[in-house]
């Protein structure tokens, strides 16, 4: 009995510490090798890209500088509409960089109603902690009216190091800050300067040292320190809103400033590193000049790696590309945090560990945090400009992968980020995936690589990358895989939900697309077997530079996942006629889905899911089933519009149709710009000579990528913006905007 019970306890102990240790390995890091260099040309950069313009250092706590500004003598009912954070509320007609190069410089226009601020920088490397910067902010007149501004410049510390307003009495100011004195942890001794030649009519200048309870804060922060009067313009009485201190005394210490200006105007503020040396002030026409030069250079470098002119598009078309691409690198955040995850041993959420991440942002306005899934066709552009930050960022997002090899789909990192996300998304689940796209971008990278002779450089971020690509990639056949060999299923539909027309899939990134009517185990879904398909060959091409013995059996599963018999085993619906995926599924009958019973069957659905052996160009050239799939992709009934190829079959069901009573449609009938630059990439991959579907590939390759091209600089003329989709029926952008993620794809379709 003594050996029983103590077998029992020694069991349940073994229990307990296993589930101990299942439940800590979710947040902790599978390693932690991403190291803060101060020196890197890229340290101090454009990385809050929520904000209209700001800069900081690629580092945990970094000095933070940042630019607002107000239209003065308006009666304004409510709540001041001082410009910050980018917001679709703030109706600019257009804003953003005209030309980034992602390290030396960057000019952007915030266009208004009646004027334009623009706003440039130029760094200037040297020093131990990233170099010095100047900012220039202009502001024009686009009516004939007289309009008068105030632009605030703010620098905050995250409780760490000091700023002190170095002050200065003038004859037209009574208070001229002239230079903020600093010192912080990472940057050492500094000053930010505000050189007095600007040019500009001044009427007022003020300051304020005020605390805010996070970045967040920082507007709420300069609205309390702000104050009204009444002064006389052309003899009418008007109002004028500044900074200055209330009675009362009790709000604590830290700056931002003001200055308030009649167009047109021009102003530098000036970054200096204390460790820098520097023979002349980076600022008035020593700026001017290095602004032009970069400037000169950036035209050179698009005109090489993006060959428009050759292409025959005109110099406004170019100025349209080079605009989508400097958004893209000008969308580049740096973010430190720490995530909220949850798993079947937590009963509440826990926090992943404190981790910096450089991303590119889907959109400055409404989703300004990293995506797991949208960054791997960030990176297919950013690699083509700059494949040292491509590298970089993808180095970063490896960087997140836990000890089971999984990585949080929507990075929600730190106070400022958070404070754009609804509650219901913050938490992560560690059962969830999201398609690897960066196995794309990697693939495209690997393409530039001499395949002869990988040179040093190469074969390092490839061994830096591959242990952390085999856990993941591991990660995904122990936990997505399907109720069948050689098939996949994502994880977290609801199949307890009675109030969605179809239960979304939001782990595919295809959220609304319709799935199996009723989820359930038995789901085999052809599009994550796909991103495992490439996922193996990348694998394998990655293997066999850094890990030659392990690269035999990579090659054999994506021979398997490419094997189109089983392909079409699990997933082809002779009978439709189309690749579907497997489920227990029912005749969709709007909300009664419940009524009708399902059964186990190729759900009957065409869209961008039946595609997917396609986009990834697992097909052979010759197969029937690619003749097809070219046929019903040309059928304007189903997917074909004149402005690209819309998610879901117009004949389907569901085509437009809610989720739920306030779920409008999304991937269902709209365009999307990711998936139809793969439509794009694949039809000029199988219009190659030789098969006897390349003549119908190469028709539908022009004619599509002229279709997506054409309207999408129409809607860019139209409205001043890349949109997150399009209309499958007029064209016109909608969603969010400005969206220069993967829209900015756009630029590669030119190319």
């Amino acid at each position: 009995i003594r050996r029983l019970i103590s077998t029992v306890i020694g069991l349940l102990a073994a229990s307990v510490y296993d589930s101990w240790w299942r439940s800590r390995r979710l947040f902790t890091p599978l390693s932690n090798d991403n190291q803060i260099e101060k020196n890197d040309a890229k340290f101090w950069g454009t990385y809050r890209p929520q904000v209209y313009m700001g800069m900081k250092t690629k580092s945990p706590r970094s000095l933070v500088t940042g630019l607002m500004w107000l239209k003065q003598h308006e009666r304004y009912q409510n709540e001041l509409p001082l410009r910050h954070t980018c917001e679709h509320g703030d109706k600019l007609l257009r804003y953003g960089w005209t030309a980034h190069d992602g390290e030396n410089f960057g000019i952007q226009d915030m266009v208004e109603q009646g004027y334009i601020i623009r706003t440039s920088f130029v760094k200037k490397s040297g020093g131990l902690h990233g170099g010095d910067w100047t900012w220039r902010v202009t502001g024009t007149q686009t009516l004939n009216t007289s309009t008068t501004l105030s632009v605030f410049f703010y620098a905050a510390t995250d409780q760490q190091g000091q700023l002190t307003p170095m002050q200065a009495f003038t004859q037209s100011c009574r208070t001229n800050v002239q230079t903020i004195s600093g010192e912080t942890e990472e940057l050492g001794k500094f000053s930010i300067k505000f050189p007095s030649e600007n040019t500009g009519v001044k009427t007022r200048y003020h300051w304020v040292a005020a605390r805010a309870e996070g970045l967040h804060k920082i507007k709420d922060a300069a609205l309390r320190k702000m104050q009204a009067a009444i002064e006389k313009v052309n003899n009418r009485e008007k109002v004028i809103y500044f900074l200055g201190d209330s009675p009362n005394k009790s709000d604590p210490p830290g700056t931002t400033s003001d200055v308030t200006l009649k167009l047109p105007f021009e102003l530098d503020i000036v970054f200096e590193s204390g460790s820098a040396q520097r023979k002349v002030e980076l600022s008035r026409d020593v700026y001017t000049t290095q602004l032009a030069s970069w400037k000169e250079k950036f035209d050179q470098n698009f005109e090489e790696r993006f060959p428009l002119k050759n292409k025959g598009y005109d110099t406004a078309q170019i100025s349209f590309a080079k605009a989508m691409m400097s958004n893209m690198i000008g969308g580049v955040g740096y973010f430190y945090g720490h995530s909220l995850v949850q798993s079947d041993q937590q009963k509440v959420p826990v926090p992943y560990w404190d981790a910096g991440l450089l991303t590119a942002v889907p959109s400055r306005s409404f989703f300004p945090r990293g995506f797991l899934w949208d960054e791997g066709f960030h990176q297919l552009l950013i690699s083509k400009w700059d494949r040292s930050l491509s590298e970089e960022i993808i180095e970063h997002w490896l960087s997140l992968l836990n000890k089971d090899g999984w990585i949080p789909r929507e990075q929600i990192l730190g106070e400022e980020a958070r404070s754009k996300v609804p509650t219901e998304f913050v938490v992560q689940h560690n059962k969830n995936a999201n398609p690897p796209t960066l196995f794309l971008a990697i693939e495209s990278i690997l393409r530039g690589f001499n395949k002869d002779n990988v040179d040093e450089r190469d074969r390092k971020f490839l061994s830096k990358i591959f242990p952390k690509l085999q856990v993941w990639y591991d990660w995904f056949n122990t936990t997505q895989t399907g109720p069948v060999p050689f098939s996949y299923r994502w994880r977290g539909r609801n199949g307890d939900t009675d109030s969605e027309l179809n239960p979304k899939t939001l782990t595919s990134g295809l959220d609304d697309y319709p799935r199996a009517s009723h989820p359930s185990q038995d789901e085999r879904h052809v599009d994550l077997r796909c991103w495992m398909a490439t996922a193996s060959g990348t694998m394998a091409k990655i293997a066999r530079v850094v890990d030659p013995d392990s690269a035999s059996k990579y090659e054999a599963t994506h021979n398997m996942l490419s094997n189109h018999k089983i392909l079409n085993e699990l997933h082809w619906s002779a009978e439709m006629g189309l690749y579907s995926d497997y489920g227990n599924h029912s005749e969709r009958m709007y909300l009664a889905r419940k009524t009708k019973k399902p059964k186990l069957r190729f759900t009957d659905t065409f869209g961008y899911v039946s595609l997917f052996p396609f986009l990834l160009q697992i097909l052979r050239p010759d197969s029937q089933q690619l003749t097809q799939i070219l046929e019903d992709l040309s059928a304007k009934d189903l997917l074909w519009s004149d402005y690209g190829l819309r998610s879901l079959s117009k004949r389907d069901p569901l085509y437009m149709k809610h989720n739920t009573e306030h779920d409008p449609p999304y991937w269902r009938g709209a365009i999307w710009v990711n998936m139809n630059f793969l439509a794009v990439r694949a039809l000029k991959h199988y219009s190659a000579p030789g098969s006897r579907n390349s003549e119908k590939a190469a028709q539908l390759y022009k004619e599509l990528r002229w279709n997506l091209v054409n309207n999408m600089y129409k809607e860019y003329k139209r409205s001043g913006y890349l949109w997150e989709s399009y209309n499958d029926v007029t064209g016109k952008g909608q969603g969010t905007h400005p969206f220069t993620g993967w829209s900015a794809l756009v630029v590669l379709m030119m190319s």
